[in-house]
């Protein structure tokens, strides 16, 4: 359970749910932006704009870059932005020693590392099970 002013970050794929009406998650994560306290990161932006105009079959949106931008302008606007600043990496490095990680799980040590970096304690995410390891560290909310 989140506290009610506390921040929560998005990860990306509730991004790509509520920009996406064909996938399931779609009405829920819409309505889950209308929440308070909620910030993004660079690593989601890169992520989501990746995602948003990889074709269809390879798993993306098949977006015009413009339109992609267009909708990430939205999102900055509903969620600010955490600043990247010199402390993540250290973090992140830290973190990986005691949380060991392989290939695309780095990625979720990274987002786990801004969250501790900007005392940020809340992940919204639709994928919960890639960030269980983190556990002691940060709350989960699955959408």
């Amino acid at each position: 359970m989140t506290r009610a002013a506390e921040p929560i970050l998005l990860d990306t794929n509730v991004l790509v749910d509520a920009t996406n009406a064909a996938r399931p998650r779609h009405a829920r994560a819409l309505s889950f932006l209308g929440r308070p306290h909620l910030v993004i990161c660079a690593q989601v932006i890169r992520e989501f704009l990746v995602v948003a105009t990889r074709p269809p079959k390879l798993n993306g949106l098949g977006m015009d870059l413009d339109i992609a931008m267009a909708n990430m302008q939205q999102f900055r606007r509903l969620a600010p932005l955490l600043a990247e600043e010199k402390p993540l990496l250290p973090r992140l490095l830290d973190l990986l020693t005691t949380i060991p990680c392989r290939g695309k799980q780095v990625h979720d040590a990274s987002l786990v590392a801004a969250m501790l970096v900007h005392d940020v304690p809340t992940l919204a995410t639709s994928n919960p099970t890639d960030f269980s390891r983190f556990g002691d560290l940060i709350r989960i909310v699955e959408l």
